[in-house]
């Protein structure tokens, strides 16, 4: 294609309608019929990056592979399209008047007045035609965080508005809205999807294509009727009914020709339809798995969202062994010697999640004390590794006061110390060793036979680290250091070979794990949890 086409994803009425979840199958049935597609998204608060925002707000942290912190949104891209996103596909207004700033203080903009218009809006449009030129994209789908009609988003829009008319038939608008149903009156209401696009058409955005969210199915006649008072053509409506899974949506959307009426929206040939099969293939391998493997989640942040890349990562892992994987959350900071045994009742296996801050941790330590002494199959992810190697040093090693520098830091046995380039930065944003490293890994390890190769690349997110003076003590003791970084040495992955299976690691492998090809530690880790079941 001689010119990148550009998809504009815009939300109405509420939020947390999944804007995500269908950008990511608009880019998913394009990738299906051969296009080059990559998604975007733009957040409209002034942070940054969500680094240092509460995950009971946000939800998880997600960390692309050149190490940027992002919207869990881009979680959502990456496991449905296999594509890698990078710094380039995250931005929020915090970093586009960063950049407008820091032109302006260099001189860039001498002797002008610095104003939204057309200053920040350039830059937006510039962050959205940048990522189209430098990569070549057939498409660039581009996701405007919060609803339409929010302040913090009209910067944004106004930057839509103007690509529109610019690029012409290379753009076009999908808006996301609510058709919400009231039980009392038996009724679907179109009123707030009426609102929510003239609040469109009010910035000068006519909606190209609506996808309607509902709880129940909408027949023809609605439709047609939020066609005619929307300005939207009959066959540009689509409706998204709540389904079992969001990995349906893409084959819903595909029923209903949303790829279609992109296409065709922009005078392009529309071909066969694609089969998806291997895709198709996950969805029927998932409906046929009905048998039930109990996964334990302790962690501090009592919030679906907060550990989501995890969740979705066991869930495919289930999948891929014939299995449903059924997640109990069990928080860490209601975990005693008292009652660890009957939280963890019941659970074939146990991960121990990552976080940061004192919240939870003895929790944590309780935890991997409990599933290491009673041989049950544990998988450690970063602070929850590093609580690993902390509760062997206490029951094993014999320091009773042993702890990770970030919890006390007087602690006479650090056995997780803080990394030495971490030492000196005061600034708590972007800081942190971020992105992806390579991990050599040991060979006969537990963790080699699974990933069947020597060399990986995984995503980190922490400042502290385990500390090599005690590599020999543990790996004496039976805790033994099977993955490092070949450059800086720092110890990546631990494990216990004598038990079923007892592995942490530094990184965060839930990053990488996507539906059509989930992450081998976290399909190793069910498939032993299944077997620890049977037993």
């Amino acid at each position: 294609m001689a010119e990148t086409k550009y998809i504009f994803v815009t939300g109405g009425v509420v939020s947390s309608l999944g804007k995500g979840i269908i950008s990511s199958s608009i880019g998913k049935l394009l990738q299906a019929r051969g296009y080059n597609i990559t998604i975007q998204k733009f957040d409209p608060y002034i942070n940054i990056d969500p680094g240092t925002l509460n995950p009971y707000e946000h939800g998880e942290c997600y960390v692309t592979v050149d190490g940027m912190e992002t919207d869990l949104d881009l979680g959502h891209y990456e496991r449905f399209t296999d594509i890698q996103t990078t710094k380039a596909n995250s931005l929020t207004t915090g970093r586009i008047y960063k950049a407008v700033i820091d032109k302006e203080r260099h001189g860039d903009y001498l002797g002008k007045t610095i104003q939204v218009i057309p200053h920040i809006t350039d830059e937006i449009k510039r962050n959205v035609k940048l990522l189209g030129k430098q990569n070549k994209y057939d498409f660039v789908i581009t996701e405007i965080g919060g609803t339409v009609g929010d302040i913090e988003s009209l910067p944004f829009l106004e930057s839509i508005r103007q690509l529109m008319w610019e690029l012409g038939d290379n753009a076009l608008c999908v808006h996301l809205t609510y058709i919400p149903y009231l039980k009392a009156a038996d009724e679907l209401k179109t009123k707030p999807t009426q609102h929510s696009v003239k609040e469109l058409q009010s910035v000068g955005i006519q909606p190209d294509i609506l996808v309607l969210r509902t709880e129940k199915h909408l027949g023809d006649g609605m439709l047609r009727k939020v066609a005619s008072f929307c300005n939207v053509d009959f066959d540009c409506v689509v409706q998204s009914e709540d389904l079992p899974s969001i990995y349906e949506v893409p084959v819903n959307m595909q029923a209903q020709g949303l790829d279609t009426v992109i296409l065709k929206k922009m005078k392009l040939p529309v071909g066969e339809t694609p089969a998806l099969g291997p895709w198709r293939k996950f969805l029927e391998r998932r409906k046929k798995a009905v048998k039930e493997v109990n996964i334990g989640l302790v962690g501090k942040y009592d919030l679906q969202d907060a550990y989501k890349s995890i969740r979705e990562s066991l869930s495919q892992a289930g999948t891929y062994n014939d299995y449903k994987t059924v997640i109990t959350f069990i928080n860490s900071e209601n975990l005693t010697e008292d009652t660890v045994a009957e939280k963890l009742k019941g659970m074939d296996g146990v991960v121990i999640c990552p976080g940061f801050g004192q919240r939870g941790i003895e929790g944590k330590i309780v935890a991997a004390h409990y599933t290491r002494t009673h041989d049950i199959p544990t998988f450690g992810i970063c602070l929850g590794m590093q609580m690993m190697v902390v509760e062997f040093a206490r029951n094993v090693l014999g320091y009773a006061d042993a702890n990770s520098r970030e919890m006390d830091e007087k602690t006479k046995h650090n056995v997780i110390d803080i990394m030495e380039e971490q030492k000196n930065i005061t600034n708590m944003g972007g800081t942190m060793r971020l992105g992806s490293y390579e991990c050599v890994l040991k060979q006969g390890s537990r963790t080699f036979d699974i990933y069947k190769k020597e060399h990986i690349q995984e995503r980190h997110r922490h400042r502290y680290e385990f500390n090599n003076d005690y590599q020999k003590e543990y790996e004496k003791a039976g805790m033994l250091c099977v993955g490092r970084n070949p450059e800086s040495e720092l110890i990546e992955i631990v494990e216990i070979p004598g038990l079923k299976w007892y592995i942490g690691t530094q990184f965060h492998p839930e990053y990488q794990s996507t539906v059509l090809n989930p992450h081998p530690l976290f399909v190793d880790f069910v498939k032993t949890a299944i077997a620890n079941k049977k037993d």
